[in-house]
């Protein structure tokens, strides 16, 4: 059964119209190939920025000029101004391994919050399904510097996703099929075992299941 893009066509004309300025954000891991393909179907013309740790699998950066090339999209790595060889604590331990928040904040949420003050829509391709900070989201939600988070998919289900990769044939990512349901560095990524959790396969072992864009680049109600 085809899924039913138009109520995000619509939303994101809606943007259109209204003069905003509009972007997209992707990890390139294995679910992001739905919204990407959605976006590509809509406007090509929206920006995605990727961001550009320098801590993810070689893999991924394939994939993600691979998709890019077939489906025309701009994509533009966005990468932290803080050079690898300094992300380290005192002992001289890389932050990944030391402190994995710290690490994120730098790699990811800095990067990002310094390109928000650029747009005025944010378009997050997070699902409720995913954790329980997403779950708490709503389709709007207001971000710092005065843009708003556009969730087109936070309804959608694992199995939508799957669906909507297999309607229309869209290329996986290389692990994938390896078993990785959640793809995000290497150092903190790991293939979960056949019944865990969709996301359990990163920061395994941490009481941790979100990088900080999620929970930092947010604005909650008062009452959350």
């Amino acid at each position: 059964m085809t899924i039913d893009i138009s109520q995000i066509s619509t939303k994101i004309e809606s943007y259109r119209l209204d003069g905003k300025r509009i972007f997209t954000t992707s990890s390139f891991q294995t679910h992001s190939i739905a919204l990407l393909h959605i976006i590509s179907r809509i406007d090509k013309s929206i920006p995605v920025y990727f961001l550009n740790t320098g801590y993810l699998f070689p893999k991924t950066i394939e994939y993600k000029d691979q998709v890019a090339e077939e489906f025309g999209l701009t994509v533009i790595d966005l990468k932290p101004a803080t050079a690898k060889y300094q992300q380290k604590d005192v002992d001289g331990q890389l932050l990944f391994a030391s402190d994995p928040d710290y690490c994120c904040h730098i790699n990811k949420v800095l990067p990002l919050e310094l390109l928000l003050p650029q747009f005025d829509i944010w378009i997050n391709g997070i699902r409720a399904d995913q954790t329980a900070e997403r779950s708490a989201m709503s389709q709007e939600q207001p971000a710092p510097h005065n843009v708003v988070r556009y969730h087109p998919m936070l309804n959608w289900t694992k199995q939508d996703i799957y669906s909507y990769i297999k309607e229309y044939n869209l290329p996986r990512h290389p692990l994938d099929p390896l078993g990785y349901s959640s793809i995000g560095c290497e150092p903190c990524t790991h293939k979960p075992n056949l019944n865990d959790l969709e996301r359990s396969g990163r920061w395994a072992g941490l009481n941790k299941t979100e990088c900080g864009i999620n929970t930092e680049l947010i604005i909650k109600p008062n009452n959350q």
